[in-house]
C-alpha cells in the first residue's frame, strides 16, 4: 500500500524529472501491517509553517521530489484520520488510506505556498475527493450516485436520517431544504441506499435459481426460433387471407375491404359505414350487414381449411 501511494516520480512530476527519487523513512516502505503503518506515520514529525513554506517553494520552483516527499510524509497522519471517518461504508481501511494518499499527492502537486494557506487545509479537499470517488466506485456494483445532488445525498443522507425506517414526507422535505435538492431526489437516494444487490442468476444449491432475475428479465420473444416461427405464421396468414378474399364474389369482397382492410389518410382502418356502402350498391344497410356476415363466415372457413392444410404439409 505504502509503495504505491508514495511513487512520487510519476504522481507529482509526471515526466519523472526532479531532484531524485523520494527517500522514505527507515522501515516505512517495508511495512505490511496496517496498524504498524498507522503507528509509523503518526511518529513522523509535523512540519513548522516555515519548513512547509521552504519545502513547497523548493518543489514548485525546482521540482525537488525529496521536498515534495517530506510534505507528503508529514501529512500521512491526516489521511489516516480522514479515512477513518469513512469506515461506515464497509470498505477496507487500507484501501481508503491508499486513495487518500493519492489525493494528498495531488494536493502537494497543486499547492501554492504564496497564497498564505497551510497545506493541511488545502489537502483536505483533495483527500476527501479521492476517497469519495473510491467509495462511489466500489460501494455497489452499480454506481449509486452520478449527479452532484446524488453525491451530496449519498454522503449526508444516513447521518441526517432519523431512525432505520422509511423517511416520512416531512423528513424528506426537511432534508431536501437543508441540502438544497429536490424531494424526489431524496426519496430516490433513500431507495437506492436501502436496496441490495441481487445476482442475475441464482444458485441451484440453495433453491434460488428459479426466482433469479434471469428468469423474468429475459425476453423470449426475440429468440431466433420464436422470430422464425412468427415470420412463417405471418406469411401463412397473408397467403390465407389472399385466398379467403379470392373466394368471395366481387360485391362481398368490396364490402369486406371497405369495412376491414382499407386504410384512410389518417391511418384509421375500415371506416366505411353500412349506410355509405348501402348507397353505393343501392340496397339497404341491413342487406349490407347480412352480406358482410356471410362473407366473414366464408372467409373463416377458407382460413381454417388453409391452416389445416399447412399443418398437414409441415407434419409430413
Amino acid at each position: 500500500m505504502v509503495q504505491n501511494a508514495l511513487t512520487l516520480s510519476t504522481a507529482l512530476n509526471g515526466s519523472g524529472g526532479g531532484a531524485g527519487a523520494l527517500v522514505l523513512p527507515s522501515g516505512l516502505s517495508s511495512l505490511g501491517n496496517l496498524d504498524a503503518y498507522i503507528t509509523s506515520v503518526n511518529r513522523i514529525p509535523m512540519l513548522t509553517p516555515e519548513e512547509e513554506q521552504t519545502l513547497a517553494r523548493d518543489f514548485r520552483k525546482d521540482g525537488d521530489l525529496n521536498a515534495a516527499g517530506r510534505l507528503v510524509l508529514s501529512h500521512l497522519r491526516l489521511v489516516v484520520s480522514v479515512a477513518r471517518s469513512y469506515l461506515g461504508y464497509g470498505l477496507p481501511h487500507a484501501d481508503l488510506i491508499q486513495e487518500g494518499n493519492i489525493g494528498l499527492m495531488k494536493a502537494v502537486k497543486r499547492f501554492d505556498p504564496e497564497r498564505g494557506v497551510r497545506l493541511v487545509s488545502f489537502a483536505l479537499h483533495w483527500i476527501r475527493a479521492e476517497i469519495h470517488e473510491y467509495i462511489l466506485r466500489n460501494w455497489r456494483l452499480v454506481r449509486v450516485a452520478t449527479t452532484k445532488a446524488q453525491r451530496k445525498l449519498f454522503f449526508n443522507l444516513r447521518s441526517m436520517k432519523q431512525g432505520s425506517g422509511t423517511m416520512s414526507r416531512e423528513q424528506i422535505d426537511g432534508v431536501a431544504r437543508e441540502l438544497n435538492v429536490k424531494p424526489a431526489d431524496v426519496s430516490e437516494m433513500e431507495l437506492r441506499m436501502g436496496g441490495g444487490e441481487v445476482a442475475l442468476e441464482g444458485r441451484s444449491d440453495d433453491g434460488s435459481e428459479e426466482f433469479a432475475p434471469i428468469n423474468y428479465l429475459a425476453d423470449s420473444s426475440n429468440e431466433p426460433g420464436v422470430v422464425a416461427e412468427r415470420r412463417e405464421y405471418d406469411a401463412l396468414q397473408g397467403e390465407g387471407l389472399e385466398k379467403a378474399l379470392a373466394s368471395l364474389d366481387e360485391r362481398s369482397r368490396r364490402i369486406i375491404e371497405a369495412r376491414w382492410l382499407t386504410e384512410d389518410a389518417d391511418g384509421s382502418v375500415g371506416t366505411a359505414t353500412l349506410h355509405e356502402l348501402a348507397s353505393e350498391f343501392g340496397v339497404s344497410a341491413e342487406r349490407i350487414r347480412q352480406i358482410e356476415a356471410k362473407a366473414l363466415r366464408k372467409m373463416r372457413e377458407t382460413l381454417s381449411d388453409e391452416a389445416l392444410s399447412g399443418a398437414l404439409s409441415r407434419a409430413q
